[in-house]
């Protein structure tokens, strides 16, 4: 006989089901030697999951650290029998698994089979053999009288030890946290297709971040380099409509079509919320003081941490996120360096800046004059015609000089903390790009912000911004990356705002296998054949041409034979040049697209490949592209490579069409 090994299981109740889940092998570990060691006083208390649940050893009882949650029953598990509904396996009560653990020394050690057994429920167990133990529902019988139990009823399985049961024991997470993010919810209290809270869609993205370093970082990992990302979910939904407001929206909203009614109350209308100054300054005090007590909370708990922190939004939350960015104060050694470093550039490029301006507008003859005034770009904004007119600028010129200053002052609008170096004295009193708010401050400065599936830029445009300046960049955060779904019908694009005359693609994410989905490569092997034919047949009409019109004399005809070789030649050596011409202009094309500081120089948007099934319709598919974030492994693997890049530590191997 060889004592039962015990593992620890909790119980997870979604919509009155219960399902036993069990703990990871070093939680249950930790939680044994603790049941062991610590002779269950009441303050004993175990950091699972991460250190995001806590257990109470004493009352049995999973508690969540950072968000509100039921609270789970914890059991120490030995025994379980199958369940009717589903066939998952349940533990039995502790004190019923020390009872039939007891029986089973004795059968095992004595030898004496067929024990009986009676569980609280007054249901029969039947231990016949170490393979086959038994357990049976009693039957309702009609007489009062002979009311015991009987072996009839469908009998139910019985294991012994949870390595006897089909569960799958899930692998602990590394100890190291290297990073955290946090994480902030769009419109509604359900974030995904399933109707699935912010903490399960975030628990997903958390899953799939772990089983990407172990594929994509596993060197690092063995050099000890990586431990893992923390993912903490922020909820500001529950705060907004917690304020009583929606008692206000049930007087108001009509009977009919009820949970429809329902429905956009508590989605659609958190975009009107924010738009409001009374709940947009309930939304960023919420979101803002939530993202500061977490991160107070997890440094408490996590005293040697001395990673980074950085922040991502789904769908509104992006956009909450990057008016608190916006409106954050950086350090004044930090603005006075900026400034600094603004001026060096002005007085060394301003001039060759405004030489520019003269010559597209044809005025390249009045250069030396500018030039002698120390006229940089600045200062030519600033111009009026009196001052033109002082400078000995004749007439015509200077009317050109006006409307050039005048449109492209109307084409930069006034965004936040310098957005825009030229502010027409104009627009000064106008209410800036915001729902005027109080933004608080954040007790942390941002590495990156991550934006999924974002209306960032669809917002800026309806408050009137026309173009970012491109050498804005957040305050306190210097990486800014916008990630969305091609058929995502939220999301809108960031560059063309900064780089409004260049037409240029999104950034395509790479697949997380390192290529590119079939079904893209399909497209474009097909559309590099179209240009091949094209071109192939466009030579051969060429020659047939040129034969037609050099030899309509005989004598010609060897001379004319060697011209239709070369020209076959040149054809056919065409089709080897031509299908290369396409992928080299966009390799040209792509490094020297600056779309300025938003995020460090570096590209802003980027697209994910759609799955083959998604590109049959692209309407079905809409609102699934909104909300796939969670368990996209693309995204996942580019937070990750961009957060361990600002620590010097790379992916085993890069992968191709990335950055």
């Amino acid at each position: 006989y060889e004592a039962v090994v015990p593992h620890w299981f909790y119980c997870k109740v979604t919509d009155t089901r219960e399902r036993w889940v069990p703990f990871s092998a070093q939680d249950s570990e930790r939680l044994e030697e603790a049941h062991g060691a610590g002779k269950e006083q009441d303050g004993v208390v175990v950091p699972t999951s991460g250190g995001r649940y806590d257990v109470h050893l004493r009352a049995r009882q999973r508690v969540a650290v950072y968000w509100e949650e039921e609270v789970s029953e914890v059991r120490r598990c030995t025994w379980f029998y199958k369940g009717d509904k589903d066939n998952k396996f349940v533990p039995y009560s502790e004190s019923f698994s020390e009872e039939l653990e007891e029986a089973y020394m004795i059968a095992v050690t004595l030898g004496e089979w067929k024990r009986k057994l009676e569980s609280p429920s007054r249901e029969v167990i039947i231990l016949h053999n170490p393979k086959l133990m038994v357990h049976y529902h009693p039957v309702a019988s009609s007489d009062d009288w002979v009311s015991t139990p009987t072996e009839q009823g469908r009998p139910r399985t019985v294991k012994r030890g949870v390595d006897n049961i089909a569960v799958e024991i899930p692998n602990g997470e590394p100890l190291q946290i290297d990073h955290l993010v946090f994480v902030v919810h769009g419109i509604g209290p359900a974030c995904d297709i399933r109707f699935r809270s912010i903490v399960q869609c975030v628990n997903d993205f958390r899953n799939v971040s772990l089983s990407m370093l172990q594929a994509h970082f596993k060197k690092a990992q063995e050099q000890q380099q990586v431990g893992r990302v923390e993912f903490l979910p922020v909820n500001w939904h529950s705060s907004l409509h917690s304020t009583g407001v929606d008692v206000d929206l049930e007087r108001i909203t009509l009977p009919s079509i009820n949970r429809l009614r329902h429905f956009i109350n508590d989605t659609i209308l958190d975009v009107f919320f924010y738009n409001s100054s009374t709940y947009c300054q309930t939304i960023v005090d919420t979101v803002a003081s939530e993202m500061n007590r977490l991160h107070r909370l997890f440094l408490q708990r996590n005293p040697h941490f001395t990673g980074g922190v950085s922040i991502a939004g789904h769908s509104l939350g992006s956009l909450i996120l990057f008016d608190l960015l916006t409106n954050q104060k950086a350090d004044p050694e930090e603005n006075e360096h900026c400034a600094q470093a603004s001026r060096t550039t002005s007085s060394m490029g301003g001039i060759e800046e405004v030489k520019e301006i003269l010559k597209k507008l044809e005025l390249s003859e009045y250069c030396d004059v500018f030039e002698k005034e120390k006229m940089d770009r600045q200062a030519l904004f600033l111009c009026t015609e009196k001052n033109l007119k002082e400078m000995g600028i004749p007439l015509g010129p200077r009317m050109k000089l006006l409307h050039y200053i005048s449109s492209e002052t109307e084409m930069k609008v006034c965004f936040l903390h310098g957005f825009t170096e030229i502010v027409p004295r104009t627009n000064l009193n106008i209410p800036l790009s915001q729902v005027s708010a109080n933004y608080p401050q954040l007790n942390y400065k941002p590495t990156i912000f991550f934006a999924f599936g974002s209306p960032i830029g669809m917002f800026l445009t309806v408050r009137g911004v026309k173009r970012i300046d491109p050498n804005y960049s957040l305050p306190t955060c210097k990486g800014f990356f916008n990630i969305f779904h091609p058929f995502d019908p939220v999301a809108y694009r960031i560059e063309p705002m900064i780089v409004p005359e260049l037409e240029f693609e999104p950034m395509l994410l790479p697949h997380h296998k390192g290529r590119k989905r079939m079904h893209l490569e399909l497209k474009e092997g097909l559309t590099r054949m179209s240009v091949d034919l094209k071109n192939n047949l466009l030579g051969s009409l060429r020659v047939a041409w040129q034969s037609f019109t050099r030899s309509p004399v005989p004598a010609l005809e060897a001379g004319s034979s060697e011209a239709e070789a070369e020209a076959e030649a040149s054809t056919e050596k065409q089709p080897e040049i031509k299908p290369e011409e396409p992928p080299a202009a966009v390799k040209e094309e792509t490094p020297p697209i600056n779309v300025g500081r938003l995020n460090g120089g570096n590209r802003i948007d980027y697209v994910l490949q759609e799955k083959p099934i998604e590109s049959f319709n692209e309407y079905l598919f809409a609102l699934q592209g909104h909300l796939c974030y969670w368990e996209s492994e693309d995204t996942v693997l580019l937070v990750l490579k961009e957060i361990y890049q600002t620590q010097g530590i790379t992916l085993d191997q890069p992968l191709p069409g990335s950055q």
